[in-house]
């Protein structure tokens, strides 16, 4: 037995949890971010304190941002590492809401470990407790229930030697992490208590590669062989489960080709011959060809989100069929397809051996091949606009898509950018694409980036592409990264706006409302002069490193620069917000209103109505 507080007891335990997969074992933690306040300094705080590298703190500068650094080392550690992130009771833990519904829509697995109210309830109420007239035994960490894969609040010392334990079995499991919540009352927290010594004795957790049983995989078989026009798309689960180069094998040998989520871009490098681009509303016009003539679509490691597609509408084939390759249940029969509950890697290689011999018709890969080199042509085109006065973004992307190495990792999260580059972007290594889309978090990209670097170190440089939007909403780990001695290089695109969903306001009927950083104009509106924002000043004043650049040209030197430089560095460049990426012959689903008296609007509706009716349920 061990006499120690609550909190020491568990930050010893998560020092010494570790995952293990293919014979490799590493720590399931790599650290702690954490911002303090009464409600976890005198627990969670002095145990850090007390515990030094054992589990080493970061200091962080806002709680929801330091979650967003979280998820993003998991995502490059294949969701095998993480951090986890405390911070006080009241706003510092609703603002871990908005990250913890990050990692939970992007299964990215993060431990949140704020603190609550009293158990013991000695001054009702206490500073920071929110109450009810309903319930006694709620606190705003209740906001965290919904938005975590598991969620516990340690009221008594002894519950902590269940709850630990059922908090890493979340983390570690495939099929459904995402973020994992227990609540610490700041009292429970300093309580001691005689812990075993098998509590925060080494554990492993291994992470188990399921294979596809043998009916399921022989069906599977069966529908590919049968298949005249079979299309694979590549999910995020091909990356995490390490399948990249199974995936590669698999498209050489059969000549499927092979398309690519948000999540799953980079499973296959963009000069494989099987690569056809991103797929749905934000893809390549290769992938959406081939999309609307599969006969068959092979999902590996997707949920098939609307995006992927194309709400409902990109799989335009009476008789498409779908084989879903998962590890989860629930993700596996998305579209009333065929499930194949197994790990990617091992179900890729179970196919390529029951496959052997098996080839699309010739004909089909020619077809997907000329789709590929045209809509490469197009990509070569958007980065080569010179477009002036002001560049494009598309222009911008290719000299940050030239500048980067296949080691190096591109990271982007909300607004035009994450469509232009899923569309643009020819990742060269399954790490090198790092963008957040499956909640689309503006805020997100240089807390993501600080967490890509931390999981990479030297091996690669970390490109940060914002946008001045994004950037306004969430500057502040800059701070993080300087004191971190963390280097970052950050392309800061301004176009005085928003010009993601002002594009989108063009096509609902509501043009350009709310999407300029303007003054107002004499009626009242948002249309005066542009705001003097001076955000490489800003970008200064956190301590990076600052270059101003006008020309593409320029973009490409000042890049160049910061490769060789030590500092994290700041690119700021404004582009021209009107000139949109290559159409991607695909169609999101935005309802617009059904009854408007503004024109733009009418015509908006019309436009929508008929492209919905090409949207349809895959029974």
């Amino acid at each position: 037995m061990t006499r120690a507080t609550v909190a020491q007891a568990l930050v010893s335990f998560l020092a010494n949890q570790y995952t293990e997969r293919d014979g490799v074992r590493r720590r399931l933690f790599a650290g702690c971010f954490g911002i303090f306040g009464h409600g976890n300094i005198a627990g969670i705080g002095q145990a850090l304190l007390q515990a030094g590298d054992e589990l080493r703190y970061y200091q962080a500068r806002n709680e929801q941002a330091m979650v967003h650094t979280a998820a993003a080392y998991a995502r490059v550690s294949d969701r095998l590492s993480t951090f986890a992130c405390t911070s006080s009771i009241g706003p510092g833990a609703t603002n871990m809401v908005t990250g913890a519904a990050g990692a939970t829509i992007n299964r990215l697995p993060v431990l949140l470990l704020p603190g609550d109210v009293f158990a013991t309830r000695p001054a009702d109420p206490v500073l920071q407790q929110l109450q009810t007239s309903s319930a006694g035994d709620v606190s705003v960490n209740d906001c965290l229930r919904p938005v975590s894969v598991w969620f516990d609040r340690i009221m008594r010392p002894e519950q902590l030697l269940d709850a630990a334990p059922a908090a890493m079995r979340a983390l570690t499991d495939p099929a459904a992490t995402g973020a994992v919540t227990l609540a610490l009352p700041q009292d429970v927290q300093a309580e001691a208590y005689d812990w075993p010594a098998a509590f925060t004795a080494p554990r492993v957790w291994p992470v188990r590669r399921a294979v596809a049983d043998p009916e399921s995989l022989a069906e599977a078989v069966a529908a590919i062989r049968a298949a005249h026009r079979p299309l694979i798309v590549a999910g995020g689960g091909v990356r995490y489960s390490a399948a990249t180069g199974a995936l590669a094998g698999f498209a050489a040998a059969t000549g499927i080709p092979v398309a690519e989520t948000q999540a799953g871009k980079g499973s296959l490098r963009h000069d494989h011959p099987g690569a056809v681009g991103a797929i749905g509303a934000t893809g390549s016009t290769a992938a959406n060809a081939l999309a609307a003539e599969a006969d068959l679509v092979l999902g590996i490691g997707t949920r098939f989100a609307d995006f992927t597609t194309a709400s409902h509408t990109a799989f335009a084939d009476p008789d498409v069929r779908f084989v879903n390759v998962n590890v989860c249940a629930a993700d596996a029969v998305r579209l009333s397809g065929l499930a194949v509950l197994a790990d990617a890697r091992r179900a890729l290689e179970q196919l390529t051996g029951a496959l052997a011999g098996w080839q699309v018709p010739d004909a089909y890969r020619r077809r997907a091949a000329d789709l590929a080199a045209a809509w490469s042509s197009t990509v070569d085109r958007a980065y080569r606009l010179g477009h002036a006065p002001l560049p494009a973004q598309s222009e911008v992307i290719g000299a940050v898509n030239e500048a980067a190495t296949d080691a190096d990792i591109v990271v982007c999260a909300a607004g035009s950018m994450p469509g232009d580059l899923h569309k643009l972007w020819r990742a060269g290594a399954p790490r090198q694409y790092h963008v957040e889309y499956g909640y689309s978090c503006m805020g997100y990209e240089i807390a993501g980036g600080l967490g890509a670097k931390l999981a990479i170190g030297a091996e690669g440089e970390v490109f940060v592409l914002v946008g001045d939007g994004s950037y306004l909403m969430m500057a502040q780990e800059l701070v993080t990264a300087v004191a971190e001695g963390v280097k970052l290089i950050v392309v800061l695109v301004d176009n005085a706006g928003f010009a993601s969903i002002g594009a989108l306001s063009e096509t609902v009927g509501a043009p350009r409302f709310g999407t300029w950083y303007r003054y107002r104009d004499e009626s009242g509106g948002l249309t005066g002069d542009v705001l003097p924002t001076d955000l490489a000043a800003n970008a200064a004043s956190l301590g990076a490193a600052v270059c101003e650049v006008s020309t593409v040209d320029e973009l490409r030197s000042a890049l160049a620069a910061a490769r060789r430089g030590e500092r994290t560095t700041v690119i700021r460049i404004a582009t021209d917000p009107l000139v949109p990426a290559p159409d991607s012959a695909a169609w999101w689903d935005v309802p617009v209103a059904e009854t408007a008296g503004l024109a733009a609007t009418v015509t908006a509706r019309r436009e929508y109505e008929q492209a919905k009716q090409a949207q349809r349920h895959y029974l």
